[in-house]
């Protein structure tokens, strides 16, 4: 009799499940948005229960297809599948405690508070750039470990919103360039926006837009469940080419007076209509109820792809252990080793040589020896590669149909570029990295601020990081981005001072699991002030003594980048007229916040101190403290050698000494 009453179960049953769900937690909540998970319910439910490759019980599954929700807001969508397949920690508990502290089921999903969670969206569009991301990831994971241990597909749930976005339109157009066939967006086509009608907005024929960039285009009734399936089974067979399926629905479905309106976007139904879903649908369960049957039939979909799993866990055995933990993590501990070993050579031979390089090409020397030590290194450029010094000897181009290399051409797309980035590092088994100039990071601080949220190890290479870049004058001369960045949580901002410290960073960067890194380097040559080759990385502890001089400090000068080298040669000017000077470099703030207040202290000691950045001076009072002076930038750059905008703008060995003079005589 129970086998019977499972096999009577429908898929309507199944998608009403989702919409209950969906509807009362919000409702019990009293915030969220029931619209957009129940106008997508029987899309959801025909990808969960016909296609997507999962297994409940393994949400770590390295060859697991990925399902990203780009449209973040309709969180409870995502929530009710894992509820209903059976993922671990999401207990029905956890739909009753959505939106309320320290719950799983936070207003937008967050990566690492349940699996099954691929991605923290909300930000619109930054699913579409982390899905490309991920299937990009697949692809070059596949060209190195064959189809029997990736083959898999991305799939994200976009609405509208997220491809009015602009960063749509670049990570569509990448996507269709590299001809990433794995990769489905299934695009609820509701036409309703937070305003009302999407016709008040927009008016793209978004499939013509989508073809445009090479894409595989179809059109459907959201509501067919058979007409839905054939739209995906045949976006699947086509493999060279990413795939769109516009999914016409109705938001809010089922809700008699409300359906079809932006009244269900963001706001609770109401009692009332809640009662009349409950008729509509055919759904007389009482709150946060899923009978039996409906929910035994949704757990064997959690289930039915044990066979898959059992048989890809059979294959990856074959791999050595290594192999199989690269999947996921790059840089275990013998990895962790070799970036350290290889660091302090090359530290060695920037001593040894002594030349007098731009960070930025420090960097480039540094990425020869760390590419072939971390093979799941990938880097990239948004059209700068020549500029920031990304690519290298040990790198292969990716090409359409080609994925064997190891470096990406994002083109003009630094948005796209940093989402795509966050996915491949959440795919597991890449380390990403990727460059352009400082000052276009403000295209890319959304995909930054994720980076950092999702605690991500993603480097973000960023160059002519100053005035000193020179006669492209303003429009490309950061002064605000380096404190605009610094205010970002668990974000390694870090700004080296010569060859040795840029190579200390990037071990820094490496092997940073769970943070991201901005590399902020400079377009101008910098002389080498590191000339003991330690094996110490003085980096790490984000800020350290350069000069110490005997006796009791008179002045200590704290600097970053390009400025140390000014610094140095103020402390030795000072020295000459019997000011006991010292200079604290100071190249990643965050790491050096992170340190015991003693060697906080022994570091910046109890002298004035002047801070000396050809950058704005938010942000340094917290190491100047009441009677500290800065040297710096006070508004916009120019157009002129860098040389002389130093001298310009009062960034100077003289303009330190005479505030430190003011200071202390």
């Amino acid at each position: 009799m129970q086998d019977q009453a499972v096999a009577d179960v429908t898929h309507r049953d199944m998608a009403n499940a989702i919409r209950a769900l969906a509807m009362d937690a919000v409702q019990k909540a009293n915030s969220g948005h029931p619209g957009m998970p129940m106008g997508m319910a029987d899309v959801a439910t025909v990808l969960f229960a016909r296609f997507l490759k999962f297994d409940a019980a393994h949400p770590d599954w390295p060859d697991r297809d990925r399902f990203v929700l780009s449209a973040g807001h309709g969180s409870m969508l995502l929530y009710a599948l894992l509820y209903l397949t059976g993922y671990p920690d999401m207990t029905i508990g956890e739909i009753e405690r959505f939106r309320q502290l320290g719950s799983r089921t936070a207003g937008h999903p967050e990566y690492g508070h349940a699996p099954g969670i691929e991605t923290t969206t909300g930000p619109l569009g930054q699913g579409i750039g982390n899905a490309v991301g991920m299937a990009l990831a697949e692809r070059l994971q596949n060209a190195r470990y064959g189809d029997n241990i990736v083959s898999h597909f991305t799939y994200c749930l976009a609405g509208d919103g997220c491809l009015m976005e602009g960063i749509s339109q670049e990570a569509i157009s990448l996507a269709g360039h590299l001809k990433l066939g794995r990769l489905i967006v299934l695009f609820d086509d509701n036409q309703i926006s937070i305003d009302g009608s999407t016709d008040l907005a927009v008016s793209d024929d978004q499939l013509q837009r989508f073809g445009a960039s090479g894409w595989h285009t179809a059109a459907v009734d959201g509501h067919n469940p058979e007409a839905v399936a054939l739209a995906i089974e045949n976006a699947r067979n086509v493999t060279d080419q990413p795939s769109i399926v516009a999914c016409r629905t109705v938001i809010g479905y089922g809700a008699p007076k409300k359906q079809g309106t932006a009244s269900t976007h963001g706001a609770p139904l109401g009692d009332e209509e809640i009662a009349g879903a409950r008729d509509a649908l055919g759904w007389p369960h009482a709150p946060f109820v899923v009978p039996d049957k409906i929910l035994a039939v949704w757990r064997e979909v959690g289930q039915r792809n044990r066979a898959a799993f059992d048989g890809w866990t059979e294959a990856a055995s074959k791999l050595d252990s290594e192999a199989r933990a690269h999947l996921i993590d790059p840089v275990d501990e013998r990895v962790t080793a070799a970036i350290s070993e290889a660091v302090v050579s090359i530290k060695a031979d920037f001593v040894a040589e002594g030349a007098k390089l731009a960070t930025r090409q420090s960097s480039q020397k540094a990425l020869e020896r760390l590419v072939p030590v971390v093979p799941g290194l990938i880097g990239g450029s948004a059209d700068l590669t020549g500029s920031v010094g990304t690519l290298t000897k040990q790198h292969g181009t990716v090409k359409t149909g080609d994925f064997t290399g190891n470096y990406i051409h994002f083109g003009v797309r630094e948005h796209a570029m940093g989402s795509a980035m966050n996915g491949m590092a959440l795919h597991g088994g890449i380390v990403p990295y990727a460059g352009t100039f400082l000052v276009f990071s403000d295209y890319c601080r959304p995909a930054i601020r994720l980076s950092a949220l999702m605690e991500q190890r993603v480097v973000y290479v960023m160059t002519h990081d100053s005035i000193g870049l020179g006669e492209d004058g303003p429009t490309h001369q950061p002064v605000e981005q380096l404190a605009a960045l610094r205010a970002i949580p668990n974000l390694n901002v870090m700004r080296p001072a010569d060859s040795v410290e840029c190579a200390e960073c990037w071990e820094v960067a490496l092997t940073s699991k769970s943070t991201p890194t901005i590399m902020t380097l400079t377009r101008q040559g910098l002389p080498l002030l590191r000339t003991d080759a330690t094996g110490d990385n003085l980096c790490a502890r984000g800020a350290y003594v350069l000069i110490e001089p005997e006796g009791e400090r008179d002045v200590t000068l704290l600097s970053t980048g390009s400025e140390v080298s000014l610094a140095a040669e103020a402390a030795k000017a000072l020295g000459a007229e019997g000011v006991k000077t010292a200079v604290v470099s100071m190249p990643c703030w965050e790491l050096f916040d992170a340190q015991d207040s003693a060697y906080k202290e022994a570091v910046l000691g109890s002298a004035p101190r002047v801070a000396v950045e050809a950058a704005v001076e938010f942000g340094w009072q917290k190491w100047l403290g009441p009677k500290g002076a800065f040297v710096g930038m006070r508004g916009f750059g120019a157009s002129a050698p860098g040389g002389e905008l130093y001298k310009h703008f009062g960034i100077t060995p003289e303009a330190v000494v005479a505030a430190a003079r003011e200071l202390i005589f």
